[in-house]
């Protein structure tokens, strides 16, 4: 390879943004940053903007976006800054660029990745709530530009590393029985039900494995996380809610496992470090050195795995409850989560009552055909107005899980 991979990274001061751009600077001669963006962390941009020279950055709020650009005219870097929510589409979808690290948190990230994909990019795939809130929509862009998903979560990433290379987009033509992601069970795995009402935010997001944003810490701790990666894997690899299957294993080395018809099950195993997905994606189908801990299962020792609890993990119940149902089901299940939360981190609502308002605002909102984006985002500001008006009021804790299991009953 002699010509420079040109990257846009939407998210890069997130925490799969920094390790991104940790595996670029090991590869100076490989690739090259086009644009980076943030919401408003404008100092760690400033800095990423210093090292990596990309020709754009960008930030969602106008103040840190003068703030920046003041900043860099001071330090002679002639980078442009661009502000807002249509700018990330923009950096997305640049001529020159050849790949995008899809990195935002939450549905603000399906705009950019939608239009990365109908540009025809190489994405590398962080931002599983973009699969999940249109999950046909985007695969259908792809499919018409020619972009390619490159999933770099290391759940994902390892399906996508164990089918084989040439995967036919069908688990049985490929003779795939099924799919298992493994999960680390969070930090409350082994915690007294009763004791998890008072679980504190700080608790929720200190990860024993992995070093992630808060949110996402917090939807591993609930395993709404691997409820999302159940809908995402559904549409990456298109699989049936039955051939997806979730295990728990403490220890975070196996980050997911192929079984096939034969019998054979193939796993993809590494140190708990996101680099690893994160350097396969960027380099493939080469492999290039991510800068991380190799593995010795000889110090590791033993592997554990466990069945998930949906009486402790109702969240991961849900998300399989909203695929089986479809259409904007998954929005309305995503923006309901991101709602909960966010009240969550900020103190305003208890750890047990994230599932109950998710339950709720479920059972409220009617599921329809998912036909275009306009009925992703109605789906989506629907459910986080049924979410407020659940803040507001709410309901008796285990009222609505209750309603809504004697109803499947």
């Amino acid at each position: 390879m002699t010509d420079k991979r040109r990257l846009t990274i939407l998210g890069s001061t997130g925490s799969v943004g920094v390790s991104t751009l940790d595996v670029v600077a090991r590869h100076p001669e490989k690739f090259e940053v086009a644009a980076l963006t943030a919401r408003h962390q404008t100092d760690a941009l400033f800095e990423q903007c210093i090292r990596f020279r990309p020709r754009a950055a960008v930030l969602l709020e106008p103040a840190a976006a003068e703030d920046l650009r003041q900043r860099l005219r001071q330090a002679d870097l002639a980078c442009e800054v661009l502000c807002g929510a249509q700018a990330l589409e923009t950096v997305a979808a640049l001529p020159e660029v050849d790949m995008v690290m899809a990195a935002i948190v939450g549905i603000a990230g399906l705009r950019p990745t939608l239009a990365a994909a109908r540009a025809g990019k190489k994405i590398l795939l962080a931002n599983k709530e973009s699969l999940v809130t249109a999950g046909p929509i985007l695969m259908d862009a792809a499919r018409a530009s020619g972009a390619a998903l490159l999933p770099s979560d290391s759940e994902h990433n390892a399906i996508f590393q164990a089918l084989p290379r040439a995967y036919p987009g069908s688990p049985d033509t490929a003779g795939v029985r099924r799919i298992l992601l493994t999960a680390s069970g969070g930090p409350f795995r082994a915690v007294p039900l009763r004791e998890l009402e008072e679980v504190t935010p700080d608790q929720a997001c200190a990860h024993p494995n992995w070093v992630m944003g808060r949110k996402i810490s917090v939807d591993s701790a609930t395993m709404m996380n691997k409820g999302l990666e159940v809908i995402e894997a559904h549409w990456l690899f298109n699989l049936r809610p039955d051939q997806i299957e979730v295990v728990i294993h403490p220890e975070s080395v196996i980050h997911s496992l192929v079984e096939y018809i034969d019998g054979s099950v193939i796993a993809q195993l590494g140190n708990p470090d996101m680099r690893t997905p994160i350097a396969h994606a960027l380099g493939f189908p080469e492999r290039i050195a991510a800068g991380v801990q190799f593995l010795d299962l000889a110090q590791i020792g033993a592997l554990h795995f466990e069945q998930p609890d949906t009486e402790r993990f109702p969240c991961l119940r849900l998300a399989y409850e909203a695929l089986a149902a479809g259409g904007t089901a998954p929005t309305v299940l995503n923006a309901a989560n991101e709602v909960a939360v966010a009240h969550f981190l900020a103190g305003r609502m208890g750890f047990q009552r994230i599932p109950e308002l998710i339950d709720t605002v479920l059972a409220e909102i009617a599921c329809r055909p998912l036909s275009g984006l306009d009925e992703v985002l109605a789906a989506d500001r629907s459910a986080r107005e049924s979410a407020q008006r659940w803040l507001l009021a709410p309901r008796p804790v285990g009222a609505a899980g209750a309603l809504r299991r004697a109803a499947r009953s």
